[in-house]
């Protein structure tokens, strides 16, 4: 049995749970988020909680038993508390702003980059060397801030570039270090 899939999600209060056939809807103060789950895997709701159940133990169920609680956990929490990726921009010049709803970098080109955020995201700058990006999906999230960091990741020699918060960039030495 998964330690994972066996343990029942918690619905907190002010979060509303639909469940048609496969479909998950669940509704919070951070807005609404529907998944289709795989057929294999049962998802019941029971008083307060949501129990994700396999039919056997074939290697299918099991993978999926697991991944199917979590991305379930995930859309609880998201519609309750929402996620947050923070990214810190390191270099000369390197500055980010807000434009109406839009992010605005300037990364070194010779023309500033412009970012939309998707439906559900929202981009924060709380000072010009940090943007965090703010959701109810962590999935998407995590995806905006990775697209973000994609315009210039860290390079090794410097340490120039978008990073995540934390990340730890691994630095090499210069040519200036080969002659020793």
């Amino acid at each position: 049995m998964s330690r994972i899939g066996k343990q029942p999600v918690a619905i907190p209060s002010g979060v509303e749970v639909e469940l048609d056939g496969q479909t998950l809807t669940v509704k919070g103060k951070q807005g609404e988020l529907t998944r289709t789950f795989h057929k294999l895997i049962s998802i019941k709701q029971d008083g307060d909680a949501i129990i994700v159940e396999r039919p056997d133990d074939s290697r299918e169920a099991k993978s999926l038993h697991g991944l199917t609680r979590t991305l379930v956990n995930n859309m609880v929490i998201g519609v309750s508390e929402g996620y947050s990726k923070k990214l810190e921009l390191v270099g000369v010049g390197y500055r980010a702003s807000l434009k109406g709803k839009n992010l605005e970098m300037q990364l070194g080109f010779s023309h500033p980059v412009l970012v939309e955020p998707p439906a559900g995201i929202t981009f924060e700058v709380p000072s010009p060397t940090e943007i965090v990006v703010k959701g109810a999906s962590k999935e998407e999230v995590g995806q905006v801030a990775a697209n973000v960091r994609a315009w210039r990741k860290p390079e090794p020699y410097k340490g120039k570039g978008i990073r995540y918060e934390g990340e730890y960039v691994r630095r090499k030495l210069g040519k200036a270090a080969k002659s020793e």
